[in-house]
């Protein structure tokens, strides 16, 4: 799972260094900290779409009906969540405000990396799992039987 979901980093590149092209921006300290920012984010959309989706498989359900469901299901948090990144650092982007075009960088590096990786996130990370998941069949019936349950106990004494 931690492979199909590192996967997903490096596809927001492509749009990072496309959206400094276009900009005409330098690469510089702001923008690679956009980068550990959007590559943050990109992990988070991976994480709901490959954990829904093996939650579905312990339940019993078949690869394929996992993938489409868990896919179907988690679009809407994952867009919502890249949307709202990208409109919300538009004005950032554009260098509006004072000291706005110091900060641009950051902004246009999360804009650009995240509207592509999103996008193929969305498509690619299923893809992945189905091809991995068939190579390499996992016992999903013997991790349900090795997972520790949750008791109230443990959870009362890591608040």
């Amino acid at each position: 799972d931690p492979f199909i979901i590192m996967f997903a980093v490096p596809m927001g590149l492509p749009g990072v260094i496309l959206i400094l092209f276009l900009t005409d921006t330098t690469l510089s300290t702001a923008s690679l900290m956009g980068i550990i920012m959007m590559f943050g984010i990109v992990v988070s959309n991976g994480v709901l779409l490959v954990d829904y989706t093996n939650v579905l498989r312990r339940r019993g359900a078949l690869l394929q009906n996992a993938v489409v469901t868990a896919a179907r299901t988690r679009l809407r948090p994952i867009l919502m969540t890249s949307l709202a990144t990208i409109f919300g650092l538009l004005p950032m982007a554009i260098g509006l405000g004072t000291g706005g075009e110091t900060n641009a960088p950051l902004a246009r590096a999360v804009v650009g990396g995240l509207s592509v990786s999103t996008l193929l996130t969305v498509f690619l990370i299923p893809t992945l799992y189905m091809s991995l998941e068939e190579w390499v069949p996992r016992d999903l019936e013997e991790e349900r039987h090795h997972s520790t349950p949750v008791t109230p106990s443990a959870v009362a004494t890591t608040e």
